[in-house]
């Protein structure tokens, strides 16, 4: 009996599976984005000791329209810096995503209700739309955690590595049959790498001042994640310290939207200043 790959290449030969029809398709499904780049997911897989003791943190992005995996880097860290790096290293390769959803934890979000980090800042200063998951709630991330278990059974169980280089040429090899040689079903029994593209939104290689609009009401945050408006002082986050910030009032009594660039990071309570 052939395989799925040589069945799903024989109904596409004879135009029983068509992109297009796929794609038509997926709008039906839910909590699916209905093109390329419209949302990546990012997570770290959990972590596992290579030969020599030292730990290796696999950190995965996956686009959620074709289940393409962008990449799986082998970190010696979870730093904020060690993330920077490697997502300025996928951004020049692939461009960049509308939005980018994540779950709370360092180096990306925070528990409290200030769920802002410096590399959240600076993606969307990017341009980026940024979102976390709800807390306990792993489904919101659905496809990245079901990705992480395929990863983990197919490869991560069969092998040893004995370097963060090793790993990494073992995570690379993986990836690419992941993305060109496996069908999924989710997209019709395309491999991911039929259906993806490269976003036309190119990485900024140097940021560029954003500009409010007019009616918003312009305050920057101190280093200490100090804003000050109308006379009183708000704690914004220390991830804000020395940005500019858009403020709009909201049909709330005593509410005011905060932009951030292009995004509308929280509301402020006017009735909730700093008491010092």
């Amino acid at each position: 009996m052939p395989c799925i790959k040589t069945v799903n290449r024989i109904l596409k030969r004879y135009g029983r599976i068509t992109i297009e029809e796929s794609l038509k398709r997926k709008k039906f499904i839910r909590f699916e984005h209905e093109h390329p780049n419209d949302l990546w997911q990012m997570d770290f897989k959990g972590h596992f000791r290579l030969t020599n003791k030292i730990r290796c943190h696999p950190l995965t992005l996956l686009d959620d329209c074709t289940r393409y995996s962008l990449g799986i880097i082998a970190c010696g860290d979870e730093r904020l810096e060690t993330v920077k790096q490697a997502l300025i290293d996928i951004f020049r390769k692939w461009g960049l995503p509308k939005r980018m959803t994540m779950d709370n934890g360092a180096p990306w979000g925070y528990s409290g209700s200030q769920n802002y980090t410096q590399l959240t800042v600076w993606l969307i200063q990017q341009t980026i739309y940024v979102s976390h998951s709800r807390p306990y709630h792993p489904q919101t991330q659905g496809k990245l955690e079901r990705f992480h278990r395929t990863f983990k059974q197919e490869f991560l169980n069969r092998y040893y590595f004995d370097t963060l280089a090793q790993a990494q040429k073992g995570f690379d090899w993986w990836r690419d049959f992941y993305n060109d040689e496996r069908p999924h079903s989710a997209i019709e029994a395309y491999s991911p790498s039929e259906i993806y593209h490269r976003s036309e939104r190119s990485y900024c290689e140097k940021i560029q001042p954003y500009e409010y609009a007019t009616e918003m009401d312009v305050r920057k945050v101190n280093q200490k994640g100090i804003m000050s408006y109308k006379g009183r002082r708000y704690f914004v986050g220390e991830a804000f310290g020395g940005q500019a910030m858009g403020l709009m009032p909201s049909n709330e009594n005593d509410i005011v939207n905060v932009y951030f660039c292009h995004q509308k990071v929280f509301k402020l309570d006017l009735n909730q200043p700093l008491n010092y």
